[in-house]
């Protein structure tokens, strides 16, 4: 073997197979035997061959980079972001699969007009060879500015307006059903929601869902404080609810965060959790189980719906599919210690 920088030829004598075969596993060409794919990676981790990316490029004509764009507005876009563990979440199972796959995420953020402007730039020049869009507000302008680049894109949720992309979702109103019953089951009598900012779907469906569950069964309409999905507000939240009334025993919030700040609301105002008031959350994020007491939320599978969204994008990238794909996943209810 060659003492200085390893190369196709090098990985082909340790496999003991041709150079083309490397080549074409490289290449992530889809018609190589599995058993060949596997003896080709063991040579190039022994040889420790790094393939050149511009000669790649020329070949695949792709950049083997997957951009993660963060779509939002406001002031408090960045604060939201990193403080939010469902972002992270996201990332995880993303990176997961792009990871086994050889292909480099970039993490992007478009929170104004002018840096959607410089995203869809970027994703034009060639740089990245798809996106994965999350999206903070509705209705987002950047799947469609993606749309017309013809940039392959998969979003994660069902979008405000039809879009020709694929997503992945939650069954957002059936998990709000469950966290009704749950706190009907409980026995609870006067009980409220923190929603989400409506103009989302997500958070439309969680509010829908619950009101429904509970008209269902015979139940009155739950008192509403809204939130925005983040730990403060869900104390300003439950803060409001007490005042309007101050016998409100059982509450859902629509994301962990918001159900964390109403169970420290509720504690400073010496209330017993669940004894006096049961709390429900949604996600089953980390704030589920930092919250005191540990909370009782709906799960989100975030990170196979990432890993979801990974695979769906690199299967439209390579042609293996053509059409838009919906994927909704089932929502689970993890009982703990708030309800």
């Amino acid at each position: 073997m060659n003492r200085g920088v390893p190369t196709l030829e090098d990985v082909a004598q340790q496999a003991g197979v041709s150079r083309a075969t490397v080549s074409r596993v490289v290449n992530g060409v889809r018609n190589v035997d599995p058993a060949i794919q596997d003896q080709v990676r063991v040579a190039i981790e022994r040889t420790g061959y790094t393939p050149n990316r511009a000669a790649r490029f020329l070949v695949t004509r792709r950049a083997g980079t997957i951009a993660l764009i963060i779509s939002g507005a406001g002031d408090e876009f960045a604060a939201q972001v990193f403080a939010d563990p469902f972002f992270g979440r996201v990332v995880d199972g993303a990176m997961g699969y792009l990871r086994s796959r050889a292909i480099h995420p970039v993490l992007l953020f478009a929170e104004s007009e002018a840096a959607r402007e410089q995203v869809v730039d970027y994703a034009r020049q060639g740089n990245v060879d798809g996106t994965l869009v999350v999206s903070l507000q509705a209705p987002d302008p950047l799947p469609q500015l993606l749309a017309s680049a013809g940039i392959p894109t998969v979003l994660y949720a069902r979008p405000a307006q039809p879009q020709p992309f694929s997503f992945v979702d939650l069954d957002n109103y059936s998990g709000a059903r469950l966290a009704a019953e749950h706190l009907l089951a409980r026995g609870c009598r006067r009980i409220a929601a923190i929603p989400a900012p409506q103009n989302l779907p997500a958070a439309r469906a969680r509010l829908d869902g619950f009101r429904d569950a509970l008209a269902a069964a015979g139940h009155p309409a739950p008192l509403i404080a809204e939130g925005t999905f983040t730990l403060d507000s869900g104390a300003a939240a439950m803060s409001r609810l007490l005042e309007d009334d101050p016998s409100v025993d059982g509450v859902f919030a629509a994301n962990d965060l918001m159900a964390q700040g109403a169970c420290q609301l509720l504690r400073e105002r010496m209330r017993r959790i669940p004894q006096d008031v049961a709390v429900v959350g949604f996600d089953d994020s980390s704030a589920a189980s930092v919250c005191r007491p540990p909370l009782t939320t709906v799960r989100q599978p975030v990170e196979k719906m990432a890993e979801t969204m990974a695979r769906l994008l690199c299967e439209h990238v390579e042609g293996v599919r053509s059409e838009p794909t919906s994927v909704v996943f089932d929502p689970e209810l993890v009982v703990r210690e708030s309800a």
